[in-house]
């Protein structure tokens, strides 16, 4: 009996859920996106598209024209809190060894070249993920106002709060990462802004970043140290804000004073312990729903996007469907359980409130060999293929 192409039903229309509905109709699979929002609207914040994503989607031919829509990386610096250079980094180099150039762009801006290339691909709004079944022809998934979508494989692309994964492994071990992050984005010019900037800041207990996304605009985010009955619960305005980095740069306090009130999120910062089984039968999971990790590292998007194109590679090469699901989280999971770890070390390595320990942190990175910190970066961006035999 010949068997029609494979259908997917992907539960989630952020980044991970829309990379994989691309790469797995690129492959051949019928998808159905289904998103719990009403509308697609991607709102406030940036992220980082490292060079790991850019050359995975290159694998399956894939090109977001990243360039048109937020700036490439060109200088990556770390500064003390009041300005002083600490280390400009080789991220620059660590691209171009990696095979691919970094892009920051805003959430917007991602949303719209993902849109694009996922054409005509259905997805249904408004639909919240209530449960599923599944037995070994495939999974059902049941929605909140009583639709019902049927799949050979069922993808949680629904990001840290993911219904799938409640399903599968339970929702009670998210972890505070210990700080509240603001974010924004507004038109900015500086001199110290210039073009593919990326700033990081270090305080005592807090960090800032500044990065330019590109069409003349500043992409910045906060973060201080507080328990997480306030990180989780806070109701400040720009004032406190702006006390909270009194001092510091020009550019910092500059962007902050510019920013709207109206158009600063504010949001806990969260992980969970690295999950070591995503799914079963039929069932997986992808991005934050499988491996959330804090942001330290700017790496969340572009390893959900390196999943989707792992997960397209393995479901055509195998036998079966969930045979495929099996191999692609056993390739996904010393990469992601690695990133989930280095992120934690990271953020708890920036926001060290001891003077000494926070002194030694940077003479460390002062006194660094360029060649460690280029070894280091250029394996963290770069992307692995999927190997040609199981």
């Amino acid at each position: 009996m010949t068997r029609g192409p494979l259908k997917a039903i992907v539960v989630g229309a952020g980044i991970g859920g829309l990379a994989a509905a691309i790469a797995l109709r690129r492959v051949g699979v019928q998808v159905e996106v289904y998103e719990r929002a009403g509308e697609l609207r991607a709102t406030g914040s940036a992220l980082s598209m490292m060079s790991n994503a850019v050359t995975a989607l290159a694998d399956l031919g894939i090109d977001l024209h990243l360039e048109k829509h937020g700036r490439q990386i060109q200088r990556f610096q770390i500064r003390t809190g009041g300005g002083r250079l600490i280390r400009t980094l080789p991220f620059p180099e660590a691209c171009r060894d990696a095979g691919a150039p970094s892009f920051c762009v805003s959430r917007p801006d991602l949303q719209r070249a993902l849109l694009a290339e996922a054409g005509d691909c259905p997805i249904e709004l408004g639909a919240v993920a209530t449960g599923f079944t599944h037995t070994d022809d495939g999974a059902e998934v049941t929605f909140e106002d009583g639709r019902v979508a049927r799949g050979d494989v069922l993808i949680g692309a629904d990001g840290f709060h993911s219904a799938v994964r409640r399903q599968l492994a339970g929702l009670d071990d998210a972890r505070d990462g210990g700080y509240v992050c603001w974010l924004g984005i507004v038109p900015f010019r500086h001199p110290r802004f210039t073009t593919g900037y990326v700033g990081h800041y270090w305080g005592s207990g807090q960090r800032f970043g500044l990065i330019d996304i590109g069409h003349g605009r500043a992409y910045w985010w906060g973060t201080r140290n507080m328990p997480p009955e306030a990180s989780h619960h806070w109701r400040g305005g720009k004032g406190e804000i702006l006390r909270a980095y009194a001092g510091w740069a020009d550019e910092v306090r500059e962007v902050i004073r510019i920013t709207p009130e109206e158009d600063i999120i504010a949001v806990p910062a969260q992980d969970r312990p690295f999950l070591e089984d995503w799914g079963r039968g039929p069932v997986t999971l992808l991005g934050d729903a499988a491996h959330p990790m804090l942001t330290s590292l700017g790496q969340g998007a572009a390893v959900a996007i390196e999943d989707a194109v792992v997960l397209a590679r393995c479901l055509t090469a195998a036998s079966d469907p969930a045979r495929g699901l099996r191999r692609y989280e056993d390739l996904r999971r010393e990469r992601t359980r690695e990133l989930v770890t280095a992120s934690r070390a990271a953020s708890d390595a920036q926001h060290l409130e001891n003077p000494l320990r926070r002194a030694l942190r940077d003479l460390r990175l002062a006194c660094a060999p360029r060649r460690s910190l280029l070894a280091r970066d250029t394996a963290m961006l770069t992307f692995t293929p999927v190997p040609a035999t199981p």
